[in-house]
């Protein structure tokens, strides 16, 4: 039984691979709560109990505001934009830098299959922290918005039309670009489903996207892959065998694409691994992983 890291401040004892492995499958609805905790029951001992093992796997979000909404570095507030083809109307959280005079560099930042949680408005924050003009949409907008747990933000983002959501990015992504403080370059970072929607935005709109960087996020589907233009930046975690399966094929095409791309592969790291609010947190890889985003969209972004 392999162990994984720990997440400072929750456990002290290593926490088996297992328990992340099964937690992967539960928050991407391959299983239900109850065959998760069942799992989780199996490898409880008189040294990791339930009450260790959960608070461990399940996001904490007081851990992942590493820029402070009152930053004074920062300016936040939301704004709405038209989706005709999708929902009508979406929402998002735009944060720019205080100090921006000009037209700037633009980044759509793209959360995973809960909603605009807390960590995706950190990252949006992290971003303009560094010079970026930001903007995470919120795919719940339609339902009201994130619920404020990951659980109930799975389920209503399951309920909702797949088609439609990806319509709603697709609209962010020209609301952003065209917006009044845009210099013209767009880029996009996503996580888990937000990566994917970074592959599809790359594939579906190539001539707004000019920078992608897909953490752990499957691809597009393969009849639009050969239109990726944009220069991608794929970070993949040795350890998400879910995700790290579709790879292969990937790689094929965009080599056959002749796409300009990378791909970096966290050692030991679980999916996941940037999100600070949860036990796959790798901090090592996870600001190894940021600071080369960063150098990527100051490459591709201006």
């Amino acid at each position: 039984m392999s162990e994984g890291p720990n997440l400072p401040g929750k456990v002290e004892v290593p926490i088996p691979q297992e328990a992340f492995d099964w937690y992967d499958e539960y928050a991407h609805g391959l299983i239900d709560r109850r065959t998760f905790l069942a799992r989780l029951s199996t490898i409880t001992t008189a040294t990791l109990t339930m009450a260790m093992l959960l608070p461990a796997l399940l996001p904490d979000y007081a851990l992942a505001e590493q820029v402070s909404f009152n930053d004074p570095d920062i300016k936040a507030n939301y704004l709405t934009f038209p989706s005709p083809n999708g929902h009508g109307e979406g929402r998002g959280y735009f944060v720019k830098p205080t100090a921006l005079s000009e037209k700037g560099p633009v980044v759509l930042v793209i959360h995973e299959n809960r909603g605009l949680n807390p960590y995706i408005k950190d990252v949006a924050r992290r971003l303009a922290k560094a010079g970026f003009v930001a903007f995470a949409p919120d795919a719940l907008h339609p339902l009201g918005g994130y619920p404020g747990n990951d659980d109930e933000g799975r389920s209503l983002q399951r309920s909702m039309d797949r088609a439609k959501i990806e319509q709603d990015f697709i609209a962010a992504a020209g609301f952003l670009k065209s917006h009044e403080l845009s210099n013209g370059k767009l880029g996009a970072v996503g996580f888990c489903f937000g990566g994917y929607v970074v592959n599809m935005l790359a594939a579906a709109i190539p001539d707004t996207l000019n920078a992608g960087v897909p953490f752990y996020g499957t691809p597009a589907a393969k009849e639009i892959r050969k239109n990726i233009k944009a220069p991608l930046m794929i970070q993949l975690a040795e350890l998400d065998t879910r995700v790290n399966a579709s790879w292969p094929e990937y790689e094929e095409d965009l080599k056959a694409n002749k796409v300009d791309y990378t791909m970096h592969m966290y050692a030991g790291a679980n999916h996941g691994f940037h999100n600070d609010s949860t036990g796959r947190y790798d901090e090592e890889k996870a600001e190894l992983a940021w600071q080369r985003t960063l150098d990527f969209f100051k490459k591709h972004l201006g």
